[in-house]
């Protein structure tokens, strides 16, 4: 079994919960109860408890944006990831930072996107050219 990964976190409406990562996202809804819920958050586990989400903050400088922290997400491939960019753009989404080339020609060039959850909780999807670009020094 490969190594997923498992993130926690607090939601304060598993209906909106559901609908959000299953419906907009697109995830796989995995076991629950009346006060959580797992998703396949693309390969790895999410966990949305009932609680209050936590604080967040634009402090986190790349390169002339400033991003939400703490802040989680996924790296897709560049089909996958322009996919659920037009599947958001679709449904509304008001981007914190929208679909777009970050590091053009450089080592790590990068597209990305910032998003909230309904709950504020902010989300990164990245793609890469390659793999190994993931980890390119800059």
């Amino acid at each position: 079994m490969p190594s997923i990964f498992h993130f926690a976190f607090n939601v304060t409406d598993l209906a909106q919960a559901r609908s959000f990562y299953g419906q907009t996202l697109g995830c796989r809804e995995g076991r629950s109860t009346d006060t959580w819920v797992d998703f396949d958050f693309f390969g790895h586990q999410i966990s949305l408890h009932l609680g209050e989400p936590f604080a967040t903050a634009r402090t986190g400088r790349v390169g002339d944006a400033m991003v939400p922290m703490p802040h989680f997400g996924a790296i897709l491939e560049l089909p996958a990831w322009r996919a659920l960019a037009d599947r958001l753009a679709a449904a509304g989404c008001a981007f914190v930072l929208p679909p777009q080339v970050r590091f053009e020609g450089q080592p790590g060039e990068q597209w990305t996107m910032f998003f909230l959850d309904p709950f504020g909780n902010p989300i990164e999807f990245k793609a890469f050219a390659t793999e190994d670009a993931v980890y390119a020094h800059q």
